[in-house]
């Protein structure tokens, strides 16, 4: 047995590896998750007093400011929903290399959507 305290795994000087993301993952789904409502909030008000009907619909999101502040909530959506699904990954799916295949496949489905989000919002 060594007498090193890193190599032991023992001690102040212990090196710490592998899943270390719990406070910024906490901070940033808070974070996220104000955005998103915040975004809600203004979209039910918007709707509530604006105009009825598609017509009323589709020019809601004809500003630029609104295609902005549509993008930044989709943007949150997509990075809460990334940090959720990869913590479920990291706590329930043991075997390193489904867990890798799992989250390389949700991020390519994270990143289609935001591609996808951002095309459906300059379309309009």
């Amino acid at each position: 047995m060594s007498a090193d305290p890193t190599t032991a795994g023992i001690g102040a000087k212990r090196l710490v590896v592998g899943a270390h993301y719990g406070a910024g993952g906490f901070l940033m789904q808070r974070l996220t998750g104000v955005v998103i409502g915040v975004y809600a909030l203004i979209l039910l008000a918007l709707v509530l007093f604006g105009d009825g009907g598609y017509e009323g619909w589709a020019r809601l999101f004809v500003p630029v400011w609104m295609k902005v502040l549509t993008l930044v909530a989709f943007l949150a959506v997509l990075y809460h929903a990334w940090i959720g699904v990869r913590d479920i990954w990291m706590d329930y799916v043991k075997p390193v290399w489904v867990r890798v295949t799992l989250q390389t496949l949700t991020v390519l489905w994270l990143v289609a959507c935001a591609v996808w989000s951002v095309q459906i919002l300059w379309s309009v």
